[in-house]
Formats: structure tokens, C-alpha cells, sequence
């Protein structure tokens, strides 16, 4: 059988990559589990997860008030069932890096892209806790395998009181394999108004909202944000999030790196260490984003699961220059955008 080869880009460094390490992705019950070569990589809940079907699920109907709960009186009228989300991720050593239905906030889900303020004509949602407004696929995926990588496109709308379409979502979750340095998780999002008078905003204008990140806690946890300053280019932007993670026998951690084409960047990074948080916000501080129709929001991040604590400098550099490249291979979406009627 003939053996072909392929070279693979990451953090400045060409790596071999055969086509015997392949990277799929099977469906399990509408679910997307991306793997490499049967070992888990991630996975992406395309369709609904209810709490007694979740990965790392806590018992139902007993949430209790903690110290670190940051707004919530009555938790457990956010234990709504939920979709459009990743989780499990896992690390290199197959320890389970990302949290769901986590006792304090039930409506925390592993990596999940929401606004907690979504307003629509005179009414606000919280995509973010699961009230009035929610995303729910549409049935339409695209997965593709590969000897580099794995990935999944998927669908969704934002339903009004679960009922009227206000928002059409493609999300892209592309995976590449394991290289000596880590392994790279690409996400690409885009958004269409398919109403007028649709804005999202972070809690207060000012808190969490955009690329949701909530981890397991780990032990000895280290957090870590750098973005340059405004006078420096290029101005790079990343957090970290390391320390023990159950399951494994050495520390190993998530960075995420903003793409700077995204508006507004570099988003805030806002981070609650006694909840496992660090993300990277959008939009800017003090500002509602309209979704306008024909005007497509797309924002992109990317994940680098790696062992050890933070990543040093120079690596963070290369990741984040790497990703930022001109000529960098970015996942394109092939669902094409909403046609708008001549007017």
C-alpha cells in the first residue's frame, strides 16, 4: 500500500504527518466526536445534551448556593437542556480539560459561543444562560476526515422564545493531529440576522459574553492573559489556562489566541479563577453589536491543548503569528451566506 506524506505547519516548525494518522469524525446520536487514530479528541453537541446523558454530569435538582456563585439566587432554573456546544475536550493524556452542567452554574457548557444579553425589537434573551432565546441546529452538517485534520460545520438558528428565527449561526470546529508541540482546535463562527433590530452584548455591556470557556478545575491552576500594548505591532492577544487536571499525572492546559480580524479586537480578557474562566469577550466594552442582514459577523480563535504549564513566550509568539499569518490555511465556510432580496 502505498504511504504518502504530508507536511504539517505549526508554530514555525514543518512536521511530518502520514496519512496513517488519521482524524475522523463520527456521529454518535446527532453528536460530532472528532478523534485520532480511536483516541477522543473532542466533541461537539450538535444536538440536544440533557443533564442525565451529559459527559461528567452532577445529579439532578440539587443545586445549592456556594460561595463563588457570581449573580445566580435560584441556580437550578438554568439546568435547561442544551446544543450548539464542545465538550468534552481532552488533553494529550486523555484527561477531560472542559466542564458541563457544573453544580454552581448549570448552564455553564464547556466551550460555547452565546451572549447573555440578545435584545430583538423591545425583548432580551440570555443565549448564555438558556432564557427566551436559544440555538438549535437545522440539520445541516458537513464533516470531512483527513490525515491532518478533522472537521465539522455545522447549522444553527437562534430561535426567539424557542419559536421565531432571528439569527442564522455557522460554526466550524476544525482539529488537527497531535504534533510534539500540542495539538491546534481552529474554531470559525458566523452569524446573519435573519430579523431587524437584533443586538448582542456582554452582561452589563461590560462582563463575560462572545467564546465561553469553562474548564475542570485543576489543581495547582494557573491563569494567564497577554495582550500587547495598542503601540506595539504585530498586537497579540492570548490567555492560559494550566495546572492538574484529574486523570492525568502531569499539568497540561488550554491557551486560546484571538485572530485579529475579528471587530473589536482584542476583546477583553475576562477571567473568574474560582470558576475554571478565562475568555476572550466580545463585543468591545460598553457597546451592543447590531446584526445587520446581509453584514455577516465571523469571528475566529484558536484552541492549543498542550502538556506543561503555560507555553513560554516564544512559543505563544509563533502560535499566535502562525495564526495571524496572511497566507494562513483558515477554515472556509462552504455553506454559502443568506442571498438578501434587491431592494
Amino acid at each position: 500500500m502505498k504511504k504518502t506524506t504530508y507536511l504539517l505547519w505549526l508554530s514555525g516548525v514543518f512536521t511530518l504527518a502520514s496519512c496513517e494518522s488519521r482524524m475522523l469524525v463520527k456521529h454518535k446520536e446527532g453528536q460530532m466526536i472528532i478523534s485520532e487514530m480511536g483516541r477522543p479528541v473532542l466533541q461537539y453537541n450538535y444536538r440536544t445534551v440533557y443533564e442525565k446523558d451529559a459527559v461528567d454530569t452532577l445529579a439532578a435538582n440539587h443545586y445549592t448556593r456556594a460561595k463563588s456563585d457570581t449573580f445566580m439566587a435560584n441556580p437550578s432554573i438554568y439546568a435547561v437542556p442544551r446544543s450548539d456546544y464542545i465538550h468534552p475536550v481532552y488533553g494529550l493524556h486523555g484527561e477531560l480539560l472542559t466542564r458541563d452542567w457544573s453544580k454552581d452554574h448549570p448552564h455553564h457548557r464547556g466551550i460555547y459561543w452565546a451572549w447573555p444579553e440578545v435584545e430583538y425589537g423591545s425583548g432580551r434573551g440570555d443565549l448564555h444562560a438558556l432564557q427566551i432565546v436559544f440555538a438549535r441546529p437545522t440539520g445541516k452538517v458537513k464533516t470531512q476526515d483527513g490525515p491532518l485534520f478533522a472537521q465539522v460545520e455545522a447549522e444553527n438558528q437562534w430561535l426567539w422564545k424557542d419559536n421565531d428565527p432571528i439569527v442564522r449561526e455557522v460554526a466550524i470546529i476544525r482539529a488537527y493531529r497531535e504534533t510534539a508541540q500540542g495539538r491546534i482546535i481552529d474554531l470559525a463562527f458566523r452569524f446573519e440576522a435573519l430579523k431587524d433590530s437584533v443586538t448582542i452584548a456582554r452582561r452589563g455591556t461590560e462582563h463575560y459574553g462572545g467564546l465561553n470557556v469553562r474548564m475542570q478545575t485543576p489543581k495547582n491552576q494557573k491563569i494567564t492573559v497577554a495582550t500587547d500594548s495598542a503601540n506595539i505591532s504585530p498586537r497579540r492577544s492570548w490567555s492560559d489556562l494550566s495546572g492538574l487536571f484529574a486523570g492525568a499525572d502531569t499539568t497540561s492546559g488550554l491557551t486560546i489566541l484571538q485572530h485579529r480580524q475579528n471587530p473589536d479586537y482584542p476583546g477583553d480578557w475576562v477571567q473568574y479563577p474560582e470558576l475554571s474562566w478565562c475568555q476572550p469577550t466580545f463585543p468591545a466594552f460598553g457597546t451592543r453589536y447590531p446584526l445587520r442582514r446581509g453584514k455577516p459577523l465571523v469571528l475566529r480563535f484558536r484552541l492549543f491543548v498542550h502538556s506543561g504549564s503555560v507555553p513560554d513566550n516564544a512559543l505563544t509568539k509563533s502560535l499566535w503569528d502562525n495564526f495571524n499569518a496572511e497566507k494562513a490555511a483558515q477554515p472556509s465556510f462552504t455553506f454559502p451566506e443568506i442571498k438578501q432580496p434587491k431592494r
